[in-house]
């Protein structure tokens, strides 16, 4: 599998403070199938042209040296779009130096700008990669559908699947639209991972989701090819309901 959005740099965010705690995050990432995690702290848009390469670069290269074998670690960013017109053509703001670039909207709500923005940033030769669309208040599947129309690849935290309520309803919503290309953990140094998604799309008998949500989409989107489009989810009557019990049982 392969995590494209993680806090795991120590001590840049407000992910993981310390090596001591990094560590066995990538510890369990591993025992868990995870081979590949971006590292991508936040950045506001604001910003980008003064992001501190150099300093996460050591830090990345530090954690690089103490991370278990078998687990490869990329340089990213998280970018709030907190400005219209930032330029992120900056291929040191891309995922593991990619096209693609990892953004983010306010949580509180959608700037009305936002499908220009992707657009925007989609004819600037960056392939915009929107985290979490099933946080945005305001949002809504035809929101996604026009991000999708505009070259944006749509990425999906996988704790949004085991939340009730809103989030959880939306998330189901847009996995049965076939709306989500990648599945992420966001994980900040708390015990998120991907593979309470494998299972329950394994219980799902989803294999061909599953493989694209958590390793072939991710895997075409850093060697720059376009993602592939991932089968609408069926869910039946009451499997998400007990999907989640048994992942929070595990959890």
């Amino acid at each position: 599998m392969i995590d494209i959005h993680t806090h795991l740099l120590p001590g840049v965010d407000d992910g993981v403070r310390s090596m001591e705690r990094a560590i066995p995050v990538l510890e369990a990432f591993k025992a868990g199938g995870v081979k590949v995690v971006v590292c991508t702290p936040h950045l506001d848009a604001s910003r980008a042209r003064v992001a501190p390469f150099e300093e996460h670069a050591l830090i990345l290269a530090d954690l690089i040296d103490r991370a278990p074998a078998g687990v490869t670690l990329l340089p990213g960013w998280e970018i709030m779009l907190d400005v219209p017109g930032a330029d992120l053509t900056d291929e040191r703001l891309g995922l593991a130096g990619s096209r693609a670039v990892l953004i983010e909207f306010p949580r509180e709500g959608l700037p009305p700008n936002a499908t220009s923005e992707l657009f925007r940033i989609r004819m600037s030769g960056r392939v915009p990669v929107v985290a979490h669309p099933e946080r945005y208040i305001g949002c809504s599947v035809e929101t996604v559908e026009e991000w999708r129309r505009t070259g944006a690849v749509i990425q999906m935290d996988i704790a949004a699947v085991l939340r009730s309520r809103r989030i959880g309803a939306f998330s189901e919503a847009l996995l049965e639209k076939g709306l989500i290309d990648i599945f992420a953990s966001d994980t900040h140094g708390d015990s998120r991972s991907l593979v309470p998604a494998r299972d329950w799309l394994t219980e799902m008998n989803a294999t061909d989701q599953a493989a694209l949500l958590l390793s072939v989409n991710a895997e075409r989107l850093l060697a720059g090819e376009p993602t592939l489009p991932v089968p609408p989810l069926r869910f039946k009557r009451g499997m998400l309901a007990q999907l989640r019990e048994k992942m929070r049982r595990r959890g």
